[in-house]
């Protein structure tokens, strides 16, 4: 089994890498310095297959990257105006789970998804039209920046939304036998990867729809950037795209692999990646070089900075509890009927409400006031999104050593992010 292991990682998500390895034999792993506990296949996580496919590695979120351009802007000509510019961005542009685009647009991806080959993704396109051009939840994201000589650059994350969850739910239940459209049995995160054997037809038929769903995840980043350009009165002068949910055919010393990367930038010699950090740290503009490091890692790289807290560490507990009706009644219980009488105002009934049950670890009143202190402007994000959720970017990027070469380091000038509460299920 050929695994390389960059950083450290806890146990799990080794196993994880590991699990997905053995599934075929002569697969080849990498795990890159932000892996972390995925679903099946750890992100951060690579794998290379030579006759099978990996639905699951892939993940739900088809397509998920980043986008980076490059504005004609200066630091100067946005610092006074950012309040604006923030609000404006999160009143046009769609924030959160199952959210629809205000402006809906015409793309030619919408042709290609009404042309299908796959009948259940022709099936989706109402759902692809509202929703293209909508950012998600969880850690997606809508930031501007200002690089290391004071132009302004405009940096996304996010993927296909629902059409790409649907189409990876889709064939996570045909591997299984069942329609298309029934719920397939996941196994939990340590489930074993699904494969699909490449000369079959089941195989040929997912690589088309996760083809063609990353062709909607680019063209929904390419909306949403072409909007904040539209706010911001400007053009841009050099674009950074890439996914880091997918799986490519690729050639590595003269052997034909499919690559499955979730969560994991492609970073071959000369190619440029955007690979985000946290609300409140610099993120960067990446290169792959050829080096024999980088061509034992399959040339993968960081997607982002990597968690270090659950969101449940980070944030705290959600649950149920039924509270009474009246306003000023402190009474709470955690079972109950809806309708009961409150104990303390019998003329009142619980009310069924969910709530923090267990405390987080970070205080996100506190990161928001020394964001605002340091002159970023925030919108939304929640705990689980703080910086002190995850590792430092520039320490996993050191783990990377001589496989990449940083261009830029792009300081945050303002991060827009859905509420708190707002887990995305189409995240990678």
């Amino acid at each position: 089994m050929s695994l390389l292991l960059i950083g450290s990682h806890e146990p799990r998500t080794i196993e994880q890498l590991e699990r997905c390895v053995r599934a075929e034999d002569g697969a080849a792993g990498v795990l890159c310095a932000d892996g972390h506990v995925g679903y099946s296949q750890p992100v951060g996580g690579a794998v290379a297959y030579r006759d099978h496919i990996s639905v699951s590695g892939v993940g739900y979120d088809i397509g998920c990257g980043n986008k980076a351009v490059r504005t004609d802007l200066r630091r100067a000509d946005v610092t006074d105006d950012l309040p604006r510019i923030m609000d404006a961005i999160v009143e046009r542009i769609s924030f959160g789970v199952g959210r629809q685009n205000d402006e809906p647009v015409d793309h030619p991806v919408l042709d290609a998804i009404r042309a299908a080959d796959a009948a259940p993704q022709r099936k989706l396109l109402d759902l692809a039209h509202k929703q293209l051009g909508t950012v998600g939840a969880g850690n997606h994201y809508v930031d501007l920046f200002a690089d290391e000589q004071g132009a302004v650059w405009v940096g996304v994350h996010f993927g296909s939304r629902g059409f790409g969850h649907k189409t990876a739910s889709g064939y996570l239940a045909l591997a299984q036998g069942l329609p298309f459209d029934s719920r397939a049995g996941e196994g939990g995160m340590d489930a074993p990867p699904t494969l699909l054997a490449i000369d079959s037809e089941l195989g040929r038929d997912y690589i088309a729809a996760m083809t063609l769903a990353g062709e909607y995840a680019h063209a929904g980043r390419d909306v949403v950037v072409d909007r904040v350009l539209d706010i911001l009165g400007a053009s841009a002068t050099l674009s950074v795209h890439n996914h880091h949910n997918f799986a490519w055919r690729e050639t590595h010393d003269g052997e034909d692999w499919w690559v499955v990367r979730k969560g994991c930038t492609p970073a071959f010699p000369g190619q440029q990646g955007f690979v985000g950090s946290t609300m409140g740290e610099q993120s960067v503009i990446l290169e792959g070089v050829d080096t024999p490091e980088a061509r034992a890692a399959f040339f993968s790289t960081v997607h982002g900075a990597g968690r270090r807290l659950s969101r449940t560490q980070a944030a705290g507990k959600l649950g149920v509890a039924y509270e009474c009706s009246v306003r000023d009644c402190d009474f709470s219980a955690p079972r109950g009927r809806r309708g009961e009488r409150c104990p303390r105002h019998p003329d009142a009934r619980l009310i069924k409400r969910r709530r923090r049950v267990r405390p987080g670890l970070i205080d996100y009143a506190q990161v928001q006031a020394e964001l605002r202190e340091r002159g970023i402007e925030l919108r939304g994000g929640a705990a689980d999104e703080a910086p002190a959720a995850y590792k430092r970017l520039d320490e996993v990027l050191a783990d990377h050593g001589d496989t990449i070469r940083v261009l830029h380091r792009l300081e945050p000038l303002g991060v827009a992010m859905a509420g708190a509460g707002t887990f995305d299920p189409y995240k990678d």
